[in-house]
């Protein structure tokens, strides 16, 4: 198959990042057996989702990325995984570590930001320790759930900050924690991405000894207070990313229903004469299955919709209004779980062999939900919050 995209553009528009979304989609569903046996999204498809903007939806329109709206985004994500979760995956870890490039100096993001097709994956977990030194920082560190990484031009980290071995405090008194940028020549990556799910995401170890990282690539460090003022950049962070993980968990489950019924129109079960598709029962199943899904999209997006009103009006998306749409995520998440196991036992014996579209779609689901940021004990948090609680609500 010839990967090559035949237009390059430096300006996309939001309906041609959807039309790109949809056409990347069926390429990501036709190579999916390859992408999971590699175990990584392949050099060429992840040329082609950078040289079509995907990985630029969450930088700074000020230096040529995209900056797309977020419910924008999170619709292409959702496209995307109906096509493979794992290339869906990589793209929104792409898309929300690029936001970071709006948390250092103008400056240092343009010598990063070098060409459209450049691409930023990394994780936030402060895994890592920086110390000071003249310019920057040593940093050391092993991170884990490095998606996208091997293709990747940057890849960040998470440190805990130290001063002359005494940790740097912020303005509340906590020590600091930031995301350090580091070239993809300088990370040693570990082959520990041995999955039972989304498998196609890379999603391995790295690591770095004693890495000279100039403070001016320290996302928060020295921020640009410039490009943060943007409504992309005052949406909050952690919302952002359990958003992306509620979008690739719908269009799995979108796509899991697409699956069952392609297979129920000539499926019989042993010792009936009828189709699945003509069982009462799996007809009632479906149907409440597209219910939950619909229902959940509809919440997501209503409360998406309304945060992102609050954020472009320049005001601060409240602590209220986080709390919903993050109930909004988690259920999104919850309930396409849910469909994509009733989905895989309406099909019956046929999910299980390696052949069966639904089992992928099993396995990638559920590492989906181990992700802290939408797992079940989200649901204590927001429901204290709901309640009045004085909950721990600085992750949401």
């Amino acid at each position: 198959m010839n990967f090559e995209h035949k237009i390059r553009v430096l300006f996309v528009t939001n309906i041609d990042l959807i039309k790109e979304a949809e056409r990347i989609s069926q390429v990501c569903h036709e190579m999916a057996n390859d992408i999971e046996t590699q175990r990584r999204v392949p050099a060429d498809i992840s040329k082609l989702m950078a040289q079509t903007g995907l990985y630029r939806m969450g930088v700074p329109a000020s230096i040529g990325g995209l900056e797309t709206p977020a419910p924008i985004s999170s619709e292409v994500i959702e496209i995307l995984a109906r096509g493979d979760a794992s290339c869906a995956w990589v793209a929104f870890i792409a898309m929300t570590t690029g936001t970071t490039l709006a948390m250092i100096p103008r400056k240092s993001a343009q010598s990063i930001f070098t060409s459209p097709d450049v691409m930023l994956t990394g994780v936030f977990a402060p895994t890592g320790r920086a110390d000071k030194v003249e310019g920057g920082f040593r940093v050391s560190g092993q991170w884990q759930w490095g998606s996208g990484s091997q293709n990747a031009d940057w890849v960040l980290g998470g440190c805990m900050f130290f001063d002359n071995n005494e940790p740097m405090l912020d303005p509340r008194g906590q020590q600091r924690t930031h995301m350090v940028m580091m070239p993809r020549a300088d990370i040693e990556f570990l082959d520990t991405w041995h999955s039972s799910g989304l498998c196609g995401s890379g999603s391995l170890d790295y690591r770095v000894n004693d890495l000279l990282v100039p403070e001016d690539r320290v996302a928060g460090y020295l921020p640009d207070k410039d490009t943060l003022n943007q409504p992309l950049y005052t949406f909050p962070q952690f919302t952002f990313l359990a958003l992306g993980i509620g979008a690739v968990c719908m269009g799995i489950a979108q796509a899991a229903i697409d699956e069952l019924v392609a297979v129920a129109a000539t499926k019989k079960r042993v010792g009936s004469s009828a189709t699945i598709a003509n069982k009462s029962t799996a007809q009632a199943k479906l149907a409440q299955a597209e219910a939950d899904l619909r229902s959940a999209r509809a919440f997501y997006y209503h409360e998406l919709n309304k945060a992102w009103d609050i954020a472009q009006n320049g005001n601060k998306v409240s602590l209220a209004a986080r709390r919903d749409l993050r109930l909004a995520t988690t259920n999104a998440v919850l309930k396409s779980a849910s469909v994509v196991d009733e989905m895989y036992s309406l099909a019956g014996g046929t999910s299980v062999y390696k052949q069966s579209k639904l089992q992928r779609y099993f396995r990638d689901i559920h590492v989906a939900t181990q992700h802290i940021m939408v797992a079940p004990q989200t649901l204590e948090v927001l429901g204290s919050m709901y309640f009045g609680n004085d909950a721990k609500s600085a992750m949401i």
